[in-house]
């Protein structure tokens, strides 16, 4: 089977690239060679797509912005689904933004500034997708994504698109009905609330110097690498073990957030998951607490 001719019949051919290096679509600047990229542009070109390689047994993922991923060395054999650029459309009627899953959350932030609409704030130095950050529920700064969404449509594992309001989505912390069932987000609609521009753009200014200020960004990372463990920061127990500036081959424990990987340059996969296995081993045996990554892993390990 030709497989870029097939995906063809459902996308303009533009949108798929083959044997495409996955360190070009993560923040990481890691990862393989993914057999295909795609990157659809309306609903009806994933479900199409989607269920072709369902159809034919052909391993496929789905991502966004690539902002909270690792990708194997050995890259991606299959399929990957971008939803990012081609899909980003949105509308916005009254206090609410409707908008397509591949709009980066710091767009949409904007959006919401340029309606005078508040709420969104916290959300706009993230750098995701609002389909990846609703599918982890992500959050900054207290609030989550669950606060501002009123209904999320999206592909369940039968290939049916639906819509459900938010209190069906069994939000978590960095957890949700759609990483639960392995569903695909599609879109979001978010509630806000009218507020003053000014104020709203201080807000969203004294956040982003508050990230800048205290996180890496000069560096490909991933973000935060463990789920906050239960009584404790992961970030501060990392510190505490005595590991900020610890590195295994080009990944290092970031001087500036102990809670960060970054990649110094030329990190691999291996280097990073092996700093992810030393970090977890000494913060075991130091203070008996078992940390958890929250990076989502992709490829051939």
């Amino acid at each position: 089977m030709d497989i870029f001719n097939e995906l063809s019949k459902f996308t303009n051919p533009e949108n798929i690239l083959k044997d495409e290096p996955m360190k070009n679509h993560t923040t990481f600047k890691i990862g393989g060679n993914a057999d295909f990229l795609v990157s659809p542009s309306s609903m009806d070109e994933i479900s199409n797509i989607i269920s072709f390689l369902k159809e034919n047994d052909i391993n496929f993922a789905v991502i966004g912005n690539g902002s909270n991923l690792l990708v194997s060395d050995k890259g991606f054999r299959g399929v990957i689904i971008r939803l990012h650029k081609n899909f980003c459309g949105f509308s916005v009627e009254g206090d609410c933004i409707t908008a397509e899953g591949g709009i980066l959350l710091s767009r949409l932030a904007n959006i919401a500034l340029e309606n005078s609409l508040t709420g969104f704030e916290f959300a706009s130095g993230i750098p995701g997708s609002l389909a990846g950050a609703t599918f982890m529920n992500a959050g900054a700064y207290g609030p989550e994504l669950k606060d501002v969404i009123l209904e999320v449509t999206f592909i369940d594992k039968n290939n049916e698109i639906k819509t459900i309001g938010v209190d069906e989505c069994d939000f978590g912390y960095r957890t949700s009905y759609f990483s639960k069932n392995n569903a695909i987000v599609l879109s979001v609609k978010l509630k806000l609330s009218k507020g003053d521009r000014a104020e709203i753009k201080k807000t969203m200014d004294e956040l982003n110097k508050r990230r800048s200020d205290k996180q890496p960004l000069t560096f490909p990372s991933a973000g935060s690498v463990f789920k906050r463990p239960v009584g404790h920061f992961a970030g501060a127990l990392v510190e505490q073990a005595g590991l900020k500036n610890y590195s295994i081959g080009g990944a290092m424990v970031s001087e500036k957030h102990a809670g960060f990987i970054i990649n110094t340059g030329d990190a691999t996969c291996e280097d990073v998951l092996n700093l992810i296995e030393y970090i977890k081993k000494t913060v075991y045996d130091k203070f008996g607490v078992t940390l958890e990554p929250e990076v989502r892993m992709l490829g051939e390990f």
